[in-house]
């Protein structure tokens, strides 16, 4: 019990994994869409409220480390669960990627070499990645805590901007209310879309299930509370920006929440922003780095990943699945890299979003079949409402995404097929 984590520490792995990257330069993302983007960011929140409900129920139902995993196995059996964890564990490779690129974005507001050279910023960016990954390795307490502090960190710039801006708001900033060129329905389903991935990380408590104290108790907990906290700055942050920083400057800044406290408090403002954002970001980057080897080695240890994701340090980290997941995050930093700050984040977190779905999928359906089994009678309409808005997303996401997030699952078969072949063979010989 000496080594795991309370309620607080669980609570900061919820929130601090939300409010990564997507809340900062989102509001860029957004800004071609126009006012109408707000109703997006409501559409994602009750849908992100529904999603955190149904973990919350099944985190508490099987407190087992593995999460989204653990509960396609209970509910479909091993191959949902196998494509659940590949699909999950591509998302969170995606999603680091584009947490450094957001860090980076930040940072260059101190160093502006950043954003003028590759080069030096992939070697920052890989620095980072393999630091954190070192803190990992030496145990979940160490990276709890390193959670904790960066996440109480990163709410004070965010609730600076976000409660002092509504008051200096300029309404013609969201004159016209739909800018995109699109129906309004297109146009909420796609800013939608783009702001959910702002929610992912809901599920990050159930993950680690096995080191978290008391966790049929402390899950829920933690996932209503970061949920709640994460939906209040997101919209009001949002709402403050827009408001602030006229659509077409909007539209081009890479540093978004920065630049609005410039408007409020002059130049000196953004680079203390810029500096509670890239310790926001840094802190995202520590709890997904924990995340990307909790899930596969729960499949690992089930024998329906490759048996290195499963095997533990002395501090009972998965240290070789750690750092193989780091590598794939560093090649994928890299290959986009080419891209402009901008573009390269928007396509990461679309591919991070949609190979995400499908365990929020699973683990829906798993909550239905569990539902109808227990003698909560309505509780099953909790899961309907998180796959219809999982479903709804998927649509949302655009041909392009479905069909590379489509490509990145069916590359999960042949690893299955092979696994599952090796596993027959060995028993053949037993």
């Amino acid at each position: 019990m000496a080594k795991k984590i309370g309620l607080w520490p669980s609570t900061s792995l919820v929130l601090g994994n939300m409010i990564g990257s997507g809340i900062f330069l989102l509001p860029a993302s957004l800004a071609s869409f126009g006012g109408i983007s707000i109703i997006g960011w409501i559409v994602s929140a009750c849908g992100g409220l529904v999603i955190a409900k149904v973990f919350s129920e099944l985190g508490a139902r099987f407190p087992k480390t593995g999460g989204p995993y653990t509960f396609a196995k209970e509910g479909f059996g091993d191959f949902p669960a196998f494509l659940v964890a590949w699909g999950y564990w591509i998302s969170i490779c995606c999603t680091n990627a584009a947490i450094v690129v957001t860090m980076l974005s930040y940072l260059s507001t101190f160093f502006p070499i950043l954003s003028t050279s590759p080069l030096i910023a992939v070697s920052v960016g890989l620095a980072t990645i393999w630091l954190l990954t070192y803190i990992n390795i030496r145990g979940v307490k160490e990276a709890a805590w390193v959670q904790l502090t960066t996440t109480v960190l990163k709410l004070v710039p965010l609730f600076l901007v976000a409660i002092v801006g509504v008051f200096y708001i300029e309404m013609d900033h969201f004159s016209p209310f739909n800018i995109s060129g699109t129906s309004d329905f297109s146009a909420i389903t796609a800013t939608a879309t783009l702001t959910l991935f702002a929610f992912l990380g809901i599920e990050s408590a159930t993950i680690p299930a096995e080191s978290i104290k008391n966790p049929k108790v402390n899950i829920p907990k933690a996932t209503m509370i970061g949920t709640w906290v994460a939906i209040f700055v997101y919209i009001l942050g949002s709402i403050s920006v827009m408001g602030l920083i006229p659509p077409d400057v909007l539209a081009v800044s890479e540093a978004p929440f920065a630049d609005a406290a410039v408007v409020l408090w002059g130049p000196a403002a953004k680079k203390w922003v810029s500096l509670g954002i890239v310790i926001s970001t840094f802190g995202a980057l520590n709890g997904w780095i924990m995340m990307q080897g909790q899930i596969p080695y729960a499949a690992a240890r089930d024998r329906l990943f490759p048996s290195l994701f499963g095997e533990e340090n002395k501090n009972k980290m998965p240290v070789k699945g750690l750092v193989f997941s780091s590598l794939l995050i560093s090649g994928l930093m890299i290959m986009n890299y080419s891209k402009s700050l901008i573009q390269a984040f928007e396509f990461m977190i679309l591919l991070a979003t949609l190979t995400c779905l499908v365990p929020y999928l699973f683990s829906s359906a798993t909550h239905i079949l569990v539902s109808l089994r227990s003698t909560k009678k309505w509780s099953w309409i909790w899961g309907s409402l998180a796959f219809l808005f999982s479903i709804w997303a998927v649509v949302g996401s655009g041909e392009e995404i479905v069909f590379w997030g489509f490509l990145a699952l069916m590359g999960g078969i042949p690893v299955y097929v092979w696994i599952k072949s090796k596993e027959h063979v060995e028993e053949s010989n037993a």
